[in-house]
């Protein structure tokens, strides 16, 4: 079927690709002339007005697909798009949008007889390949139109229609609300081997997970992938965004008092990640120092003297040294002499 993509980042570039290989029609369009001359070389057709695009299809309703980032830029898209569409035409959008929002944009495209699907897309950069999880919501009549685009993007099984409108934004903010708690699970985890006296190879041991354990997910094999490139990570930054739909959900679990303790703080520790220099830890240490003597780490990286009363203990831990670490094939006596068994 045709198709309209409008927003070509690095996903919906990929979802024009995936569509057209399918034997869609896809036209791709974009504010940047240089996404418009790429959309020819992955088997769609550019077009460098939205008008160009709506006087380009053959058949009827036209779908509208907006991959744009959620807030203002959806709202303008749907604004440029509405004085031009006609009623049983389709909008929608596929990005991680509030579902609130969506709610609204459904009940102002149906006052003017345009359905509005909304639809949760997960996947990343490698849909392409793989495919893309959806979730959508929306009138049932426009859903089932829709539906040979929804079969293409997603693997097999890999989508799911949740209902009425502003349902499908929701799913996916929960959704993304659980990939919060599964990515500082996996995060912390990997910090205590990484910390740990045993010398450890965390590239071996996060690819054998991938093998009947427990933890195994597709979080584990990408994590794999990174270790490949950076063995210790030297090379990142430990600075962690949010899209918004994590705080989305705590919101949410607020308003219905659900307890949801790891979502909550899985988003705070990405707070606490964005500070160059933490300022309640410089609390804590000082107030370690005053009521315990507890030495402090200066500026320059030395431990200083403890300021309090108390007798001041540094404990470096062997991790700091590689000179201390447990070697492998270390014997069982000598393991428990570094680590104080």
């Amino acid at each position: 079927m045709e198709i309209a993509m409008i927003g070509l980042g690095r996903m919906g570039m990929n979802m024009l690709e995936r569509l057209a290989q399918d034997g869609h029609t896809v036209f791709g369009y974009d504010t940047s002339a240089e996404k418009l001359e790429e959309v020819g070389k992955r088997g769609g057709v550019g077009v460098a007005t939205l008008e160009q695009a709506m006087g380009s299809f053959k058949q009827t309703p036209r779908v509208f697909w907006i991959m744009v980032p959620q807030g203002k830029p959806v709202d303008d898209t749907i604004a440029k798009l509405k004085s031009q569409l006609s009623k049983g035409d389709i909008v929608i959008d596929g990005g991680n949008s509030y579902f609130k929002d969506s709610v609204r944009r459904g009940q102002e495209l149906e006052a003017a007889g345009i359905d509005f699907i909304d639809c949760g897309t997960s996947g990343g950069i490698w849909g392409l390949k793989e495919g893309y999880c959806l979730m959508y919501g929306g009138p049932e009549a426009a859903v089932k139109t829709a539906e040979p685009i929804f079969k293409t993007l997603a693997p097999e099984n890999g989508y799911v229609y949740t209902g009425a409108t502003g349902s499908g934004h929701y799913v996916k903010m929960v959704h993304n609300g659980i990939e919060y708690g599964m990515l500082q699970a996996y995060g912390e985890g990997f910090d205590i081997l990484h910390a740990s006296e045993y010398k450890l190879d965390l590239t071996v041991i996060a690819s054998a997970w991938r093998y009947g354990s427990v933890v195994r997910s597709w979080l584990l094999d990408l994590l794999v992938l990174a270790f490949k490139d950076d063995n210790n990570l030297e090379h990142v930054r430990g600075y962690v965004e949010d899209s918004g739909e994590g705080r989305w959900t705590i919101q949410e679990a607020i308003d219905h008092n659900v307890p949801a303790p790891v979502i909550t703080a899985s988003l705070f520790e990405r707070f606490h990640s964005r500070e160059a220099e933490n300022f309640a830890a410089k609390v804590i240490a000082s107030l370690r120092a005053e009521f315990g003597g507890h030495a402090i780490k200066t500026e320059g990286g030395s431990v200083g003297d403890a300021t309090g009363s108390g007798t001041s203990t540094v404990h470096e831990g062997t991790s700091s040294s590689t000179a201390d670490q447990i070697r492998p094939g270390d014997s069982a006596s000598s393991t428990a002499s570094k680590i104080g068994a």
